[in-house]
C-alpha cells in the first residue's frame, strides 16, 4: 500500500521502498512468476513488469480503486498484457487465483494503507500472516519474498511484531531472513525479506 513522503527521498537511508526493490531484484528472471500482494497505486506491479517483461504477475488488492489505479498506470506504460492478472480480493485468498502447483519466483508486500486513500482501510495482521505463510510454501528455491512494514499506525505495530516474530522462528535450514531497519526511528517503515535456500531437500538428508 504505501509509504509516507518523508521516506521517499532516494538519496536517504530512510528510503525503504528502494531498498525493498533492490532485494526483490534477486528474484527477477526471464519468464518468472510473481505476486504483488498489495497492488496499491501499482508501483510494484509496474516495477516487476518492467524488470521482467516476459513474466507472469498476480496483483491483489481489496480496494477496487487501487486496482483501477494500477491498471491505468500499466496501460500508460504499455505494460498491461495477458500475463498481468489484477485480482480484487484479499491476498489471503490468493490460492483461489494462482493455479495449483504453481511455484513463485518472488513476491512483494507493501503493507499499510493506500496512499491518498482511506487510512482506516489497511492491511490486517491475520490475513497478512496467512498470505505470507502460504507464499513461502510455494516459493521456489532461491526465490525471494520482500515485505515492507509500516509500524507508524496501530495495526502496523501489530503487523510488525507478528511478522518479525514469525521470521525469527523460521527454520534456518530452509530460509534466510533479513531484517532492515532504522534502529533509532522505531516508527519508520522497515523491511523483512525471506529467501528459500537452494537444494534444501538434499541438504536436509545430510542432517
Amino acid at each position: 500500500m504505501g509509504a509516507e513522503n518523508e521516506y521517499k527521498n532516494r538519496a536517504s537511508l530512510t528510503n525503504m521502498l528502494s531498498a525493498a526493490k533492490r532485494l526483490f531484484d534477486i528474484s527477477i528472471k526471464e519468464n518468472g512468476i510473481y505476486a504483488d500482494f498489495t497492488a496499491g497505486n501499482g508501483n510494484d506491479t509496474l516495477y516487476i513488469k518492467k524488470a521482467c517483461p516476459s513474466g507472469k504477475i498476480y496483483a491483489f488488492d481489496i480496494q477496487k480503486e487501487a486496482l483501477e489505479i494500477t491498471k491505468k498506470r500499466l496501460e500508460q506504460e504499455n505494460c498491461l498484457d495477458e500475463n498481468v492478472h489484477l485480482i480484487h480480493d484479499s491476498h489471503a485468498n490468493f490460492k483461489k487465483y494462482i493455479p495449483e502447483n504453481t511455484k513463485l519466483d518472488g513476491a512483494i508486500f507493501n503493507l499499510g494503507y493506500l496512499p491518498g486513500g482511506d487510512k482506516s482501510v489497511t492491511t490486517k495482521t491475520d490475513s497478512t500472516l496467512c498470505c505470507l505463510r502460504d507464499a513461502l510454501d510455494i516459493l521456489k528455491e532461491g526465490g525471494v519474498v520482500v515485505v515492507s512494514v509500516y509500524p507508524g499506525h496501530e495495526e502496523g505495530v501489530r503487523e510488525s511484531e507478528e511478522i518479525s516474530n514469525y521470521a525469527a522462528n523460521l527454520d534456518k535450514r530452509r530460509f534466510d531472513c533479513l531484517y532492515h531497519r532504522l534502529i533509532n526511528i522505531p516508527e519508520a517503515p522497515f523491511i523483512t525479506a525471506f529467501q528459500k535456500k537452494m537444494n534444501f531437500e538434499q541438504e536436509n538428508i545430510n542432517f
